[in-house]
């Protein structure tokens, strides 16, 4: 049953060595775009991960400025922590969610959050400072703030943890972010000097 398949998909002899070379530019064209793209990077959770797009410069520096810097990694405030399949699945799908909108130019001009995203640092909150929360001594001077903490997000009253008021990079001026390095090749870049 397979075998009619596969005949039904090998060329004929005349055409066999285009099709190879088709398929070798095909796969060299799909091997530089993922060079170019850095998607082995996105496996990581290196914070310049996130300035592969130049659009989170804004985020980056606050955070980078911020004391979470010491402790936390984007990822770890903004991807679920609870199970490795939850971790990547919510990192494949807002990832291809981000490729698309900045293939396709749809980025806004000031990002915002979505739902699964306020869901996923809401718990993130929690899981790293429960303590804080719940420990009456280590709470606010108001410790009912803290005492419906399923009814609201921390967000609404920590708005700029840790990244400040975020609107642009006018908002961190003088913010050093770590700029992509270029992919074109250099023998390329010599050519067109």
């Amino acid at each position: 049953m397979l075998k009619p398949i596969l005949q039904y998909l090998i060329p004929p002899d005349h055409w066999k060595f285009p099709v190879i070379i088709l398929l070798g530019i095909f796969a060299g064209l799909g091997l530089y775009v993922f060079h170019i793209a850095k998607v082995p990077s996105y496996l990581s959770d290196s914070p310049e991960t996130c300035v592969n797009c130049h659009i989170m410069g804004p985020q980056y520096a606050t955070w980078n400025h911020s004391s979470h810097r010491e402790w936390a990694t984007c990822n770890d405030c903004h991807v679920p922590q609870d199970n490795i399949f939850r971790h990547y699945y919510f990192k494949a799908a807002d990832g291809l969610r981000h490729s698309y909108m900045f293939t396709f130019r749809l980025e806004p001009q000031v990002i915002t959050i979505k739902q699964a995203g306020k869901d996923a640092v809401q718990e993130n909150c929690v899981r790293c400072h429960t303590q804080q929360i719940h420990d009456s001594k280590l709470a606010t001077h108001r410790p009912e703030f803290h005492a419906n903490i399923d009814d609201r997000y921390c967000s609404e009253c920590h708005r700029e943890t840790p990244h400040g008021t975020v609107n642009s990079l006018s908002s961190v001026p003088d913010a050093r972010v770590p700029v992509p390095t270029s992919p074109v090749p250099a023998w390329l870049r010599q050519l067109t000097n």
